[in-house]
């Protein structure tokens, strides 16, 4: 069986958490959940992104929060044990940086958390540490209205493809 027709089979509880480990917003799995079956790859991304477009501020921090801060080699792992793997992988540019890239990193992260109230999100999957770095240190000069936007978009990026990882797993 292909992995839409795993996902579709799944158990409502089961689907929850299978929706809930590749974005974080509560409103955006119950969606997911409610609009199987999907039948195909393609379906399951068409309603990803229409369950997306309802999101509000409120539905992107609680996204948000499911995410580690990048570079972060301390977050609780119990906080992060459904993600734990995938935001691994993900970050994985992080793994061969140089301790002052990681100590701006760390640095960074802080005036970011400070300035807009939430954990810095970008699709890291591809990215090396110095790329991350610099995307963090441009967006912070953006406002906080053009920032949740960006952010948003790249929940959506990291929610694509965490979707494809949830399809090609033995759920």
């Amino acid at each position: 069986m292909d992995g839409p027709k795993r996902l579709d089979a799944l158990p409502l509880e089961e689907a929850r958490e299978a929706f809930h480990r590749c974005c974080g917003s509560a409103r955006w799995a119950e969606r997911m959940v409610k609009g199987r079956p999907y039948r195909s790859e393609g379906a399951l991304m068409t309603a990803a992104e229409r369950a997306f477009a309802i999101l509000g501020r409120a539905d992107w921090l609680e996204a948000f929060s499911h995410h580690p801060r990048i570079g972060d080699r301390q977050a609780p792992a119990a906080r992060f044990t459904l993600t734990r793997q995938w935001s691994a992988g993900e970050q994985g540019g992080v793994s061969g940086a140089n301790d002052d890239v990681l100590a701006r990193l760390a640095e960074t992260n802080r005036a970011y958390a400070e300035r807009f109230g939430y954990t810095f999100i970008v699709c890291a999957t591809g990215r090396s540490a110095s790329e991350m770095l610099a995307a963090l240190e441009e967006r912070l000069g953006n406002d906080p209205d053009r920032e949740i936007a960006v952010a948003a978009a790249e929940q959506v990026k990291i929610t694509a493809i965490r979707l494809t990882k949830l399809l090609t797993e033995v759920l």
